[in-house]
């Protein structure tokens, strides 16, 4: 009762004045607002942002604690590998372990708190300079970001692009619930464009990949997309794949545990399925058509292009970046479309572009986050031609019926 005493105290002291914002966040934060609505007619609901927002971090979760540990199992797994060394994987003996779980902390953990601290101080700014309340927004961008990074990112790259996607991607069309573009993926766009080097190649993925290059030692981080891309076989099969004993970014590796995400959201009523489902659509379309110009020998097999064509349809659904990006990414309630049949269309688009991009960009072949931007943009055109065609159908039957 004395902290809640205290903060109670610091939030009447400074109310009406520019810090209110801030206390009041970290009173709500903490406790249940105390205030109440007076008058007229309202929905009861014990569901709020705040409880949304934690929903999904609740779900995100046992993907980061997963991440921690496959970071260090790559990392030690690819040393062994230059060394000539091969072990007997088991979960218990190889993967959940200290070592694993120590190389996630070292790396892992400051990615995710440079994250949430930079990015909730320019949160607490903006709300301050304003005089509105602090957003719960944040709180889900806060920890996707550090999942879908590489390993090794700097953690001052790492905050600068965190300040670029809360300032441009949100804050400049008015804060949470205004933006057209996920915060999250306008944070990973500008770490691409800005610094690529360190977001695409085969050493970023694996943790210390890229200071071994040269030495005795060297060990490679190159990802199924990455073989696919140079016409090579993978070294992992579709089950290492899907339970995400891969390299890849730090949360993007098990179609598993996303699925489980997945299953999560939509129960809680969270996450849309029909985007999460017409996005896999999408994909599996877009792969079946590659196939067919594989098998067909429209492309010839030095094509650059026939390594990711040729790959199995099903591989592109749980490969690289598509699940987390369907799952947690495309179904975010403010970018997404909002109609149930805009809501089938930018899914699929979402995921026949993402496919398309992947295979016809080999030296970067992710193309899931550069989609969802895409369609972020067209998703107000979208709801507003399905908003139209209703009105249309409506408008004719209203006039069969007065004829």
């Amino acid at each position: 009762m004395g902290l809640k005493q205290n903060l109670h105290n610091l939030k009447e002291k400074y109310k009406g004045t520019k810090m209110a914002p801030a206390f009041n966040a970290i009173h709500t934060f903490l406790y249940l607002p105390n205030e109440v609505t007076h008058g007229g007619t309202h929905i009861k609901a014990a569901d709020d942002l705040k409880r949304t927002m934690n929903i999904v971090i609740m779900s995100l979760l046992p993907i980061l604690l997963f991440g921690m540990f496959n970071a260090g199992y790559q990392h030690y797994a690819a040393i062994d590998a230059a060394k000539g060394i091969t072990k007997e994987f088991t979960v218990l003996g190889s993967f959940l372990t200290m070592d694993n779980f120590w190389i996630g902390i070292v790396k892992v953990l400051p990615l995710v708190i440079v994250s949430y601290g930079v990015g909730l101080i320019v949160e607490f700014i903006f709300a301050v300079i304003k005089g509105h309340e602090v957003e719960e927004g944040y709180l889900v961008t806060g920890m996707l970001v550090p999942l879908i990074v590489p390993i090794d990112t700097p953690l001052w790259m790492l905050a600068v692009a965190v300040v670029f996607g809360v300032v441009i991607g949100k804050e400049v069309f008015g804060g949470t619930g205004m933006n057209i573009l996920n915060p999250a993926l306008t944070i990973r766009a500008f770490l691409f464009f800005a610094y690529p080097t360190w977001m695409s190649g085969d050493k970023v993925w694996v943790h210390d990949a890229v200071n071994r290059v040269g030495t005795a030692d060297a060990i490679s981080g190159e990802t199924i997309l990455g073989s696919y891309a140079q016409n090579l076989t993978p070294k992992y099969d579709l089950w290492d794949a899907f339970f995400g004993f891969i390299p890849g970014s730090v949360g993007e590796t098990s179609a598993f545990l996303i699925l489980l995400g997945a299953a999560f959201l939509i129960f809680t009523k969270i996450g849309s399925w029909r985007i999460i489902v017409s996005t896999f659509i999408g994909a599996a379309v877009m792969g079946i058509i590659f196939n067919a110009i594989a098998a067909n020998g429209i492309i010839t097999e030095t094509s650059k292009f026939y390594g990711l064509m040729s790959a199995n349809w099903y591989e592109h659904l749980i490969i690289g970046g598509l699940a987390f990006g369907a799952v947690f990414m495309a179904t975010d309630p403010v970018t997404a479309s909002q109609t149930n049949k805009g809501k089938w269309i930018y899914g699929f688009l979402i995921g026949f572009i993402s496919i398309m991009i992947r295979v016809f960009n080999p030296a970067y072949p992710e193309g899931v986050f550069l989609a969802i931007l895409l369609m972020n943009v067209f998703a107000p055109t979208i709801d507003h031609y399905v908003v139209q065609g209703n009105v249309k159908r409506r408008l004719k039957r209203t006039k069969v019926k007065t004829a």
